[in-house]
């Protein structure tokens, strides 16, 4: 078997290998470098080469502010609906949702009438409300019109109590509820049949807000009308009387004083009705009777 022989290198050759083994190293590096930079390029394309479209405003993101309101949106619950204020109408009684089914609102035919939710049972005008009763109702539930009476003081100008007079013995409680309506400052009005009041809410809405001519007494200027009226109270004087006095005596004062031959001479006019006249004029008005006659028998 022969020997192996092993070349020992020198000084000079070591530090040679190591120089050559440095620069083999860099080179690698540097090429691996350029490689991945030609790799890059060829598959990126330069900014100038890029058009970038405009963001038009429908496809523009949000903004912060946007999306901030969106989120406090859809967090916050809805506001509840707003109930709008219901105005009476000018020609509307609002009806009570209790007053359902009631045979006079069948009588109610030349005004619109409408359900509401009201306290009265019927408001026919601004500053008018109706409370209807059943004499039949009252006498089983006697507080019960006092109650709804006492709830309705001072909320409107003008009150009424509409009574139903649908039982035979019915003065006792028309006095009683008389007397209530007086204290409670209502206005009672009495109604014998469904069609009767009816006809009461129809002509209490009709009626407003027109002034009281129509039931007002028309009063007359005329001295001569105003003679006529009175003098005709009378029993059996006429205007034809009245005429012949006026012309003979001219006013009212000359003939309560003339005297009973001046009036016998007038034409017309007998024993019996210058003595009725007379007795007109000079009887004294009677205020007590019963009073007078225990003062008299005293």
């Amino acid at each position: 078997m022969s020997e192996r022989r092993f070349n020992i290198p020198t000084v000079e050759q070591i530090e040679q290998h190591k120089r050559k083994s440095k620069a083999t190293n860099y080179f690698q590096q540097a090429k691996a470098l350029g490689s991945a930079e030609d790799s890059a390029s060829a598959t990126s394309t330069p900014n100038e080469a890029i058009e970038i479209p405009p963001q038009s405003n429908s496809s523009a993101a949000p903004s912060s502010r946007t999306v901030s309101e969106t989120t406090s949106q859809n967090t916050t619950p809805p506001p509840p609906p707003v109930t709008p204020v219901r105005r009476l109408g000018p020609n509307t009684i609002l009806v009570n949702q209790a007053q359902r089914g009631n045979p006079i609102l069948q009588h109610v035919r030349n005004v619109p009438w409408e359900y509401d939710d009201i306290k009265a049972d019927y408001i026919v005008g601004q500053t008018t409300c109706v409370l209807y009763l059943s004499l039949r109702y009252h006498r089983l539930h006697p507080d019960y019109i006092y109650d709804r009476m006492g709830k309705l003081a001072h909320q409107f100008v003008l009150r009424i109590l509409l009574v139903f007079v649908d039982i035979d013995n019915h003065q006792d409680s028309i006095r009683e509820l008389t007397k209530s309506a007086i204290i409670q400052n209502f206005t009672i009005m009495l109604a014998w049949s469904h069609e009767e009041a009816g006809r009461y809410l129809e002509t209490y809405k009709a009626f407003e807000g027109k002034p009281p001519d129509i039931i007002k007494e028309k009063s007359v200027d005329d001295y001569m009308a105003k003679l006529t009226e009175c003098l005709t109270q009378v029993r059996t004087v006429n205007k034809t009387d009245v005429l012949t006095l006026r012309s003979t005596f001219g006013s009212l004062n000359r003939i309560i004083n003339a005297p009973t031959e001046a009036l016998a001479l007038c034409p017309g006019f007998g024993e019996q009705k210058v003595r009725r006249l007379q007795q007109a004029f000079t009887q004294p008005f009677i205020i007590n009777p019963k009073g007078n006659k225990r003062q008299k028998k005293n």
